[in-house]
């Protein structure tokens, strides 16, 4: 089985190291936050998921939530994604993601709220 191993400073206080689960789930949630076209060189990374939070809350901008998430998920070659759930909130939309991390055979059920005020998406 391979280990998957980088860094992250984001609510680390000593140990900065992410391995495996850990480290896919972060470096899902950094593509929910960057804008698309802002990481220099590469202009197709990021997302336009907080676009979509400002939106009238209908089923043409749920397909398109559920979309963008299939399409920057599919991005990551480590990443299965089996189910997507989406609800609007009144402050912005809970996502419930059913993830499994390749190679791996147990899936992970991912909240994530995507918020208006602070324009974040963060771990529920």
């Amino acid at each position: 089985m391979a280990t998957f191993i980088g860094y992250s400073t984001i609510n680390q206080y000593k140990k900065f190291t992410l391995t495996d689960g850990e480290l896919v789930k972060r470096d899902l949630l950094n593509a929910f936050n960057i804008r698309q076209g802002t990481l220099p060189g590469r202009p197709d990374y990021g997302s336009t998921l907080l676009d979509y939070v400002f939106e009238n809350q209908d089923i043409t901008t749920e397909q398109a939530t559920i979309a963008e998430i299939q399409r920057i998920a599919g991005g990551d070659p480590r990443v299965y994604l089996s189910d997507i759930n989406y609800y609007p909130q009144q402050n912005g939309v809970l996502i419930e993601l059913q993830v499994q991390i390749v190679p791996g055979t147990t899936a992970e059920q991912l909240s994530i709220f995507f918020d208006q005020e602070t324009r974040r998406a963060s771990y529920v």
